[in-house]
């Protein structure tokens, strides 16, 4: 940090008795490693006497203040921050007279004059203890206090208890089936035919599968934030977890002509995790049919890995302008393999289209009225695109040659050490 304040106040106005202008002229302070200003958190450092010496750009975003008026003020009178209660923290703290011993105040809200909440936390740094010196109290050289942002705080918390809500209403639903269900077969099961028992242990067991599916999802969440995905690689083949995606959903009832399933040739061998290829097929054909209209299209290419894919802005406007994606080049090596996942329904808005990865997003299902949404959690697409991304793959959105929406991605062939 010494080098940290040496930097800024190298280049900061030096008001007279500032501790900025002792170190500048003994010399004690010297070199710089990092700008207080390349600092992604705002620093606000005070002298001995509580003037400020250092300021930085992000501390001067956060509380719109101009680092140059403020440098060789009180930082009290710079910063009067207040607890949710209103009270004056600098009496609270009282950081310079307080406990002797205290060398930091952990991350804790306050608010500037303006009503501006900020995250703060404070450090001290303190004169040296003397060599063999009896331990005893030491003056404050320096307070060093780091400002963040609540607004990114508050879209976390915000996005946790949306999880806490849908998980909650979720779970309602089949617990409650279950539960009834069960309740009713014990009490009154000589009063049921075979029949009758059969449909309800039939409802049993979807509903116990729906929660199975929830709490999958959830951990499959958890795993993304924290970025503990593994993946098992194995030697896949890409085209035949398709027709086994599409054979499922066959036997689940739905038409077989309203699937087809197209396979380019000169495929990679392709070293992937099985089971997460089927979750993010299952995920994308179900997305399709229950979102789309028409038949749905899966198409297995060779592709090759040049550069990154479109972002939410390029993806946009690739949906926008009907692109497809660009064929493999005659005689080039493909180092990965491209899935289309394409229905004929209404598409997806271009303005929608990079929001469709987030959490807890949920499409209009197909003949819905506006503002109703399809089922589900709002999870599916946000774990497909962690699932990809786990592969070193990428995913985006765009309009299907010929209408409808199309989602594609490329994963890397990778190898069986990879």
């Amino acid at each position: 940090m010494d080098e940290l304040i040496s930097s800024r106040t190298s280049s900061a106005p030096k008001p007279a008795g500032t501790l900025a202008n002792q170190y500048a002229a003994d010399g004690q302070v010297s070199g710089s490693l990092v700008s207080a200003d390349e600092l992604p958190d705002g620093v606000v450092v005070a002298d001995a006497v509580g003037r400020i010496i250092v300021f930085n750009r992000v501390a001067a975003r956060l509380t719109g203040l101009d680092p140059s008026e403020v440098t060789g003020k009180f930082v009290f009178d710079v910063l009067p921050l207040r607890d949710a209660d209103g009270r004056d923290w600098w009496l609270c703290a009282d950081p310079y007279h307080g406990l002797p011993i205290r060398t930091r105040h952990p991350e804790r809200s306050l608010y500037l004059a303006d009503g501006t909440e900020i995250l703060v936390s404070v450090g001290y740094v303190r004169e040296d203890r003397p060599k063999g010196g009896a331990r005893s109290s030491r003056a404050v050289r320096r307070l060093v206090i780091s400002l963040r942002g609540a607004k990114q705080r508050e879209r976390l918390e915000r996005s946790r208890a949306e999880l806490v809500s849908t998980v909650a209403h979720e779970l309602r639903s089949p617990l409650t089936s279950v539960k009834g269900f069960t309740a009713t077969l014990l009490n009154k099961w000589g009063r049921f035919t075979d029949d009758q028992k059969r449909v309800m242990l039939e409802t049993v067991n979807a509903d116990a599968d729906r929660v199975t599916r929830l709490i999958t999802e959830l951990l499959d969440v958890s795993r993304i934030e924290s970025g503990r995905m593994e993946v098992h690689r194995q030697l896949v083949d890409v085209p035949d977890r398709a027709r086994k995606i599409i054979a499922g959903r066959v036997a689940a009832g739905d038409a077989e002509d309203r699937f087809r399933l197209e396979v380019l040739g000169g495929l990679p061998e392709t070293w992937l995790d099985a089971d997460k290829i089927d979750q993010i097929l299952g995920n994308l054909v179900e997305n399709a049919v229950r979102h789309g209209a028409g038949i749905v299209t899966i198409v297995v290419e060779p592709a090759r890995i040049e550069g990154e894919e479109e972002g939410p802005a390029e993806a946009a406007a690739a949906l926008q302008a009907g692109a497809a994606a660009a064929a493999l080049p005659a005689g080039a090596a493909a180092a990965a393999v491209a899935v289309s996942v394409r229905d004929q329904g209404e598409g997806i808005a271009p303005d929608v289209a990079p929001r469709v990865f987030r959490q807890f997003w949920r499409g209009k299902p197909r003949g819905g009225r506006r503002g109703q949404h399809g089922g589900g959690t709002g999870l599916g697409l946000y774990i497909v695109k962690g699932l990809v991304e786990a592969h070193g793959g990428t995913i985006c959105v765009r309009r299907a040659p010929g209408g409808g929406a199309e989602f594609r991605f490329t994963v890397p062939a990778g190898t069986a050490a990879a």
